[in-house]
């Protein structure tokens, strides 16, 4: 059964998934994806996709994503 969706850390509205995006990880090396999160009032964030219990971080490129997939 797949978690609920985590709630914003700025205005604890819940967030929808927006995509992920494969990065180098800094601290074991491994190339593993981030999960990106946007709530309604459009604040993004994201966190390692195989470390669910990690707290959500700001995305450093809320807008670098191509097309707002987010509608």
């Amino acid at each position: 059964m797949p978690a609920a969706p985590p709630t914003c850390p700025d205005c604890a509205q819940t967030m929808k998934a927006g995509g992920l995006v494969l990065s180098g990880r800094e601290d074991d090396g491994a190339r593993t994806c981030q999960a990106l999160w946007r709530c309604p009032d459009r604040h993004v964030w994201w966190r390692w996709a195989d470390r669910e219990d990690d707290p959500l971080e700001v995305c450093p490129y809320p807008n670098s994503s191509g097309p707002d997939i987010y509608g």
